[in-house]
């Protein structure tokens, strides 16, 4: 049968083991594999592969030798406890072994465990598993974890719910990292909460959240906002030796000063254009931004984008002039602009 979102959650946090097989297939497979060792924990415990009660068939070799998922499935181990037999790379050419294998299956056999990548309606494979009644077949899309799903890796790392902002901030990074990414963080989180019963803020989530790849850039970009044209040369130094390229620079000083803007401009004041901004910003970083708007203002942030994208269009163009000296001279211009 196949199972919904809501329903795929709760099989997920408690597997029945009533079940003789079960198909997970997506086109993310982090995600697969995340769901997958979640299903084998739950169906045969941590000690599974241990105690030898864990089978890893790869579907390369069910191709060569058909009758190694039956054996599988019937074998005995030496140790009592719930028996799994994992498939990885099952394709639609196994759809007659499965087929079989679940003709043939019996309660105290072994439950099967099969991913795939991506699966079209028409799929052999997924139109036997949604249509056999004692089997399950779960689609893992590329949609972020929705509140359900966090709220569920957060109580499996022992993390305390977290208050509004919090609750926002996570949000946000679970659609901006991938997803082995934010269960890395969610297990960070539980380590950094510890001993701390009390609710989960942003500035807790800031303290374990991966660090901006971007981290260089960002410190180039406050250096240029606050008007410290010194310092431009040797951090563009930096960066360019690490790879960045001037276009790359330029797009997100644009970014930078875009959102800058944004800010300045809000009817409301800075102070609550700040907290529209998407994804959020946090800690340091928005202190600074919100000082660098209130210092610019609306006006003079709109001179500086309409510097930039003069800078990003003779970059673009067919124009010979050096590209690291254009963004330079565009940087420091704008650091002279903020002094004034």
């Amino acid at each position: 049968m196949k199972l919904s979102a809501r329903d795929s959650a709760a099989f997920f946090a408690k597997p029945d083991p009533k079940v003789a097989a079960a198909l997970i297939w997506g086109e993310d497979a982090m995600r697969v594999a995340q769901r997958r060792a979640e299903v084998i924990t739950g169906l045969a415990g941590r000690e599974a592969e241990a105690e030898m009660r864990l089978s890893r068939l790869p579907a390369a070799d069910l191709r060569r030798e058909a009758a190694l998922l039956i054996d599988a499935v019937k074998a005995q181990s030496f140790f009592p406890g719930p028996r799994v037999v994992f498939v990885e790379g099952a394709t639609d050419g196994l759809a007659p072994l499965f087929d079989a294998a679940l003709k043939d299956w019996a309660p105290g056999d072994a439950q099967i465990l099969a991913t795939a990548g991506q699966l079209p309606a028409r799929s052999a494979l997924r139109k036997l598993f949604e249509a056999h009644p004692r089997v399950v077949s779960i689609g893992i899309y590329d949609d972020p974890p929705g509140p359900e799903e966090i709220a569920a890796m957060l109580a499996a790392s022992g993390v305390p719910d977290p208050d509004v902002d919090g609750r926002a901030l996570l949000q946000d990074l679970s659609r901006a990292l991938d997803p082995g990414a934010f269960r890395m963080t969610m297990e960070k989180l539980g380590l950094y909460k510890q001993g701390d019963a009390s609710p989960t803020t942003a500035a807790d989530i800031t303290a374990v959240a991966p660090r901006s790849t971007e981290a260089e850039t960002d410190a180039l970009l406050a250096v240029v906002a606050e008007g410290r044209a010194p310092q431009i040369a040797a951090l563009l130094r930096r960066l360019y030796a690490q790879g960045t390229t001037p276009v790359s620079l330029c797009i997100m000083a644009l970014r930078h000063f875009r959102q800058l803007h944004s800010v300045a401009s809000d009817p409301a004041g800075p102070g609550q254009g700040i907290g529209r901004l998407r994804p959020p910003v946090w800690g340091p970083r928005r202190d600074a931004m919100l000082r660098q708007a209130s210092g610019w203002g609306a006006a003079r942030l709109e001179r500086a984008l309409a510097l930039l994208i003069e800078t990003d269009l003779q970059l673009r163009s067919a124009s010979r002039a050096p590209a690291q000296a254009l963004v330079e001279r565009a940087l420091i211009r704008l650091a002279m602009m903020a002094r004034r």
